[in-house]
């Protein structure tokens, strides 16, 4: 019978025991931990009407899939959603993704139902606060309504977004279905929803601001207003 010395014995023990695991290179080298970009906003964000792999978030999560650091996108978007509820919802949201990124992309549905744009504007920026007091970093997606809705209101609309970015520094689209809005087939019927073909678009116009956001994250840097 073969004998082991105790020695020997002893040395494959320790090779194979927890501690020496955590102090081998891949130990010492732990992978880390993957970055979240939670996707925060309404049906033009929620897939609506298309399956739920078509939708620019999660062409977005396959873009991030391309990186060296690993990503993960939560896309907590509500068809119908307005900043009001967004705003009810957003703590837990944030406590159970922990996200590093939010796109922040609510607003459209308080416009279509002509609710008052300052108390958009208190909802949105209470939204803003709940994102930095976690460290994470936003990205704001601006959104227009239709003209009939008169010139005064569209314009206080609108000018919520920017004003909103400007005084917190925020990266900032103005309207990120600009370039899809007078090309054949973009649209739904209704004449208000993305189509499936228009989401590649969508996700570039959002990517134009959000990668400068991405790799400043990767680096572990201050992050840049998303202008490059």
């Amino acid at each position: 019978m073969l004998r082991i010395p105790l020695v020997v014995m002893g040395l494959i023990a320790l090779l194979w025991s927890p501690v020496a695991a955590a102090n081998s290179p891949e130990g010492e080298n732990p992978s880390p931990e993957p970055l979240t970009v939670l996707v925060f906003g309404d049906s033009l964000s929620a897939a609506y009407g298309m399956r739920e792999s078509a939708g620019w978030p999660a062409l977005l999560e396959e873009r991030l899939a391309e990186r060296e650091r690993e990503w993960e996108v939560e896309n907590v978007s509500i068809s119908g959603d307005t900043t009001a509820g967004g705003r009810s919802r957003l703590p837990d949201v944030l406590e159970r993704t922990g996200p590093a990124l939010v796109i922040l992309a609510l607003g459209g549905n308080d416009g279509l139902r002509g609710l008052p744009p300052a108390a958009m504007r208190e909802n949105l920026e209470a939204m803003v606060e709940a994102i930095e007091a976690t460290g994470a970093e936003t990205l704001l997606l601006g959104i227009r309504i239709p003209p009939n809705y008169g010139r005064r209101y569209t314009e206080r609309f609108e000018a919520v977004y920017a004003d909103l970015a400007e005084a917190r520094g925020l990266a900032f689209e103005p309207f990120f279905l600009e370039d899809i809005l007078l090309e054949d087939g973009m649209l739904m019927d209704d004449g208000i929803h993305p189509s499936e073909a228009a989401q590649p678009h969508l996700l570039d116009a959002v990517w134009s601001r959000l990668e400068p956001m991405v790799k400043a994250a990767e680096a572990g840097q201050p992050p840049c207003n998303g202008d490059g």
